[in-house]
């Protein structure tokens, strides 16, 4: 009989688990967790703070109890793996609640340890009271209870990661003023500097701070005062700890096990570590980015839950693989949701790697019937293959589905040229006729089919620097706000006003959100003109710096 012993539940290890004993009713199956809780809903944990979701035993996907009988499993929670002795293949354990040490034998070990809060070593942390992180289930009762209980006026949060946002808003719809504290300049590092300027202003919009490009200097009055490194004091009743998170790997990395990027335990396709007898899973794992195979950090429900299960397999005498992460994630901001998949703009510049941007701003849905929502979704591509390295989409209805099927369209190897072809779901309450996806492709093919465009963070120098802009809205629509220098010329006259145009440049044209300006650009192009559009139109332009 195989012994497997499992090290941490949650996503990877309980999933590892249930799947083995599916598998086969042979294998002799343990699991340790240093907690109380096997199971829980990791994602769900800032919602129950904000009351959002009410009852605390919906977070707890399965217990002891529950799970220990229908898989047939021996269970030890409160017991921490403090040791791997790989040359004897034991571990060493220690029960919390008591300190008693004894070792366990194992034939395959699977590590599943997660990650934790980093907490740096800020001058003050120490003394800091009310700070708080939030990774488990007791860090998420003593916050509630503390709201509960303090009622407290105000609180800061420190980190923009979507754990951060969703604490912010949480807090805030306990009725708790919040500042959100950032050092990058924008939240929501997955998405790109202008999608996020569409959340800042939502946040904003809803009662919270936002201080950019800062970080914390300083703790003082146990925590009830915080100096920033702007030299700005913030006097507050809590603070939210939530600047990322880091690989729970010592316990690889005492045994001697090859460890990654971050500190991350490494693996091969099969999840093995260096040791093949050792498995490793989830949040502490080094993995490989999907799109273009480089060595990346991904702590995502969805990655874990799909290892645990191909780990089972492969113990199993099953011959797969893990492929890589594509990283797609998506959260709820006060009304908006910002979804993510692939690799976005900050990456692709990192790999040097050349790559096309198209924005557009559809419906949810068709916009005659009632409710319909605006939507900005970003596609990024490579012009000469058309293939998809990632997307965003930010609005407040039907975001989730078209991340999802352009995730699924980069599993399925799908370039842009074809994500006009995809058949979707059509009647006028859930989408149009042609869906964003459809006419996110439509727009990128134009690109590769020699359409050329601008982007929101280039026009500004290329007026500076004369070029000539025309923008082809009405003049009703410009004087609600324009881009500076530019002439406006609407789109029904252009062709009979093609005498005022310089005929010795480039013509940069604009609109509201590209379409009109990329009819403008045909008939400039065919009148002889060399015209370029502004991608995403003058609502992307004016969502980043306002309008003028």
């Amino acid at each position: 009989m195989k012994k497997i012993v499992i090290v941490g539940g949650v996503a990877g290890g309980a999933t590892a688990a249930a799947r083995l004993r599916r598998l086969s009713e042979k294998y002799d199956i343990v699991m340790f967790e240093r907690g109380e809780y096997i199971s829980f809903a990791n994602c769900g944990l800032p919602y129950y703070i904000g009351e959002v979701i009410t009852d605390r035993k919906k977070l707890l996907v399965q217990t002891v109890e529950g799970m220990s009988k229908r898989f047939k499993l021996d269970i030890r929670n409160f017991s921490e793996v403090t040791a791997i002795h790989r040359d004897r293949k034991t571990v060493s354990v220690k029960r919390v609640l008591t300190g008693e040490e004894y070792e366990e034998t194992y034939d395959v070990l699977i590590l599943s340890p997660g990650a934790k809060p980093i907490v740096p070593p800020i001058p003050g942390i120490e003394t800091a009271e009310t700070l708080f992180t939030l990774r488990n289930v007791p860090d998420t009762d003593k916050i509630k209870a503390y709201v509960d209980e303090q009622q407290p006026k105000h609180a800061v949060v420190i980190g923009g990661g979507f754990i951060g946002v969703e604490m912010a808003e949480n807090l805030a719809e306990r009725g708790v003023n919040v500042t959100l504290i950032e050092r990058a300049n924008q939240v929501m590092p997955p998405i790109d500097y202008e999608m996020a300027a569409i959340v800042h202003t939502h946040m904003k919009e809803h009662g919270i701070q936002l201080m950019l490009e800062d970080g914390v200097q300083s703790f003082e009055n146990n925590g009830r005062r915080i100096v920033l490194t702007s030299g700005q004091v913030i006097d507050t009743d809590m603070i939210i700890l939530a600047i990322g998170v880091q690989p729970e790997s010592q316990l690889a990395k005492d045994a001697g096990l090859e460890l990654g990027i971050r500190g991350t335990i490494k693996v091969n396709e099969h999840l093995q570590t260096s040791d093949p007898s050792i498995y490793a899973i989830g949040d502490a794992i080094e993995v490989k980015n999907y799109i273009h195979g480089f060595e990346t950090f991904v702590p995502l429900a969805w990655p874990a839950n799909r290892q645990g299960r191909l780990v089972a397999d492969h113990i199993h005498g099953i011959d797969v693989k893990y492929n890589g992460t594509l990283g797609t994630a998506i959260a709820k901001v006060f009304d908006l949701t910002v979804a993510v998949t692939g690799n976005n703009e900050k990456t692709l510049k990192q790999l040097g790697v050349p790559y096309e941007v198209v924005h557009i701003h559809p419906m949810s849905h068709a916009s005659y019937y009632p409710n319909a929502q605006q939507m900005t979704l970003k596609l990024i591509f490579d012009k000469q293959t058309g293939k998809i390295y990632g997307a965003q989409a930010v609005g407040k209805d039907g975001v989730d589905k078209r991340i999802d099927v352009i995730a699924t369209a980069i599993k399925g190897g799908l370039t842009v040229r074809e994500l006009p072809d995809l058949e979707l779901a059509y009647a006028p309450p859930f989408s149009s006729a042609k869906d964003p996806v459809n006419m996110a492709g439509y727009v990128a093919s134009n690109i590769m089919d020699g359409i050329e465009t601008v982007q929101w963070h280039e026009i500004d120098d290329i007026v500076a620097n004369g070029g000539f802009l025309v923008d082809v809205r009405t003049p009703l629509e410009v004087a609600r706000g324009a881009i500076d220098g530019s002439v406006n010329i609407p789109l029904d006259e252009l062709r009979e006003r093609l005498h005022e145009l310089p005929s010795d440049q480039p013509i940069y044209v604009t609109c509201q959100v590209g379409l009109r300006g990329y009819l403008a650009t045909r008939i400039l192009q065919e009148n002889g003109f060399v015209a370029k559009n502004l991608d995403g139109g003058y609502k992307l332009y004016s969502s980043v710096f306002g309008a003028k």
